[in-house]
């Protein structure tokens, strides 16, 4: 794992905006795994305002949502497709056709996820995820195998209460669909991005820890082009 640390978020964000828009210009075409959540919400914004400049363009990439929340109204603003569309797909010039997501309100979801992971083809060229603080990777929580399919899901307890940030109401999601770690270890390239001093304790965890199934983040140590991006605030433990 080769490790970006930034003095300010301000810096983070610049530089993965730089380095996501050379590597799409690279490739234009790239098959894209995106994540919802906070934490690239300022990355989506940039990129969004390079879109609208004509500065970047994803006319001819492909965009693979990570993952998906059970049990939510289909308008639920926190649903992780309501949340990508609101934050990055409504502000770039990405093709409807090339748009794919985890649809965890069909009648056979288990179906969805092999359709999903069948859909994925040759593979990613870059996946970008958020880390949990138990050190989950997309839905893949703690205990996931190396090997894991895109499926279905039950969250832990501490993800159901993370999820509260981005729900609305009461209910919580108990469950949800997730591209598995065989997919995302077979990215092309891998970025894990953290900020913020809240994932201080699981970034020294991810950095300094075994590399083991308790910590599905860092079964993604070992690859060959994976980037870790870090604020001050997260890399305070290091």
């Amino acid at each position: 794992m080769n490790v970006l640390r930034f003095d300010s978020e301000a810096s983070w964000v610049q530089t993965a905006a730089e380095l996501f828009a050379a590597r799409l210009r690279e490739r234009p075409g790239s098959r894209l795994c995106l994540p919802a959540g906070n934490t690239p919400l300022p990355l989506y914004q940039r990129l969004a305002e390079e879109v609208r400049r004509g500065a970047l363009t994803f006319a001819q990439a492909t965009i693979f949502s990570l993952d998906e929340y059970g049990g939510l109204a289909p308008d639920d603003p926190g649903r992780c497709a309501s949340m990508l569309r609101r934050h990055l797909l409504d502000h770039i010039d990405l093709p409807a056709a090339h748009l794919h997501q985890l649809d965890t309100l069909a009648s056979d979801v288990d179906e969805v996820c092999r359709r999903y992971d069948a859909s994925i083809g040759a593979g990613l060229d870059l996946t970008l995820l958020g880390i949990g603080r138990n050190g989950h990777v997309g839905l893949n929580e703690p205990g996931s195998a190396a090997d894991s399919a895109t499926r279905r899901v039950a969250l832990h307890a501490q993800s159901t209460e993370a999820a509260a940030a981005y729900v609305r109401g009461a209910a919580l999601p108990t469950w949800g669909a997730t591209i598995g770690l065989r997919r995302l270890l077979e990215s092309r390239e891998i970025w894990l991005l953290a900020r913020g001093p809240a994932k201080a304790h699981i970034v020294e965890r991810l950095v300094r820890g075994p590399v083991d199934a308790s910590v599905p983040a860092s079964l993604l140590r070992e690859h060959p082009r994976c980037w870790l991006f870090i604020d001050d605030a997260s890399a305070s433990r290091l």
